[in-house]
């Protein structure tokens, strides 16, 4: 079960563990007995936040499932580079011929 705010006219907030089924009814104040109606209590920054960074932040919140789709530096400096293009590395011998040490050593280079 749940555990539900309620508020009391009198006696102000209180805590209930009340069935789902029952989650809209009006639960009895534990102290005077008088049916009180469930409160969605809400954090005060909430309230005060500015619509248009309420609105952000819950664009954020649907968007933190999907995958991420953007620059590809970025994922490089995560580890994938299965995207990227390695140039090999060209060294030079002392007669001036290529060589590619970390190229196929079975080609020709041109």
């Amino acid at each position: 079960m749940p555990l539900y705010d309620y508020k009391c006219a009198d006696h102000g907030l209180f805590h209930e563990l009340v069935p789902i089924s029952a989650a809209g009814e009006t639960c009895p104040c534990p102290r005077c007995g008088l049916l009180s109606p469930r409160v969605v209590l809400v954090a005060p920054s909430v309230l005060a936040m500015a619509p248009e960074k309420r609105q952000a932040l819950a664009r954020n919140e649907r968007a933190a499932h999907e995958p991420r789709h953007g620059n590809r530096d970025s994922e490089r400096e995560q580890g994938c580079c299965h995207h990227a293009r390695h140039k090999p590395k060209v060294f030079y011998t002392a007669e001036g011929n290529k060589m590619f040490p970390s190229a196929r050593p079975w080609m020709i280079s041109h």
